[in-house]
């Protein structure tokens, strides 16, 4: 397998990066948040009815802020990562091997090699490349033709890599 594609130089494309990788990374301040929010609204209505509300009841309002808070955290980094990712746009390539995926972003280069990549996930336009527990890098699918995105796809299934979302 030889994958070669290239990056466009475009201001939007680093913000789409962090917004892939946020959505992994900060998924699960959106379900704390979830649950620190219900358990602060049912703390509320309970506290109220057995007379003790008021003693209770900045506990339970913390919860809720704490948990609105957090639902809003994740909203709130991407966009400030996409705001501030702007001026980081420079053209790019990546080379993708049976061996290791080679990216190019300007005048810098890295590689990452199979062996070291534990998982792959599928989220949205990218494949998030994961070393260890955490992602690497990411492999943009609507950069490459759909015959290179299928092969590549069959190699991450074959080798047990790629996860669904």
């Amino acid at each position: 397998m030889h994958i070669r594609f290239d990056v466009p130089a475009d201001p939007a494309y680093p913000g789409r990066v962090a917004a892939a990788l946020g959505t992994v990374r900060l998924r699960r301040f959106g379900y704390i948040g979830a649950v620190l929010t219900a358990v602060g609204v049912i703390g509320l209505v309970v506290s109220r009815g057995f007379g003790w509300g008021e003693r209770m009841s900045p506990l339970w309002t913390t919860l809720v802020i704490a948990g609105v808070l957090s639902m809003l955290y994740r909203p709130w980094v991407l966009a400030r990562a996409r705001r501030r990712s702007g001026s980081y746009a420079v053209s790019g390539a990546y080379d993708i091997t049976d061996d290791n995926i080679m990216m190019r972003s300007g005048s810098e280069s890295g590689g990452i090699a199979w062996d070291g990549v534990d998982q792959v996930r599928d989220v949205g336009d990218f494949w998030v490349v994961y070393v260890g527990r955490n992602p690497a890098t990411v492999i943009p699918r609507w950069l490459m033709s759909a015959e290179d995105a299928e092969t590549l796809r069959a190699f991450l299934t074959e080798r047990g890599l790629l996860r669904r979302r």
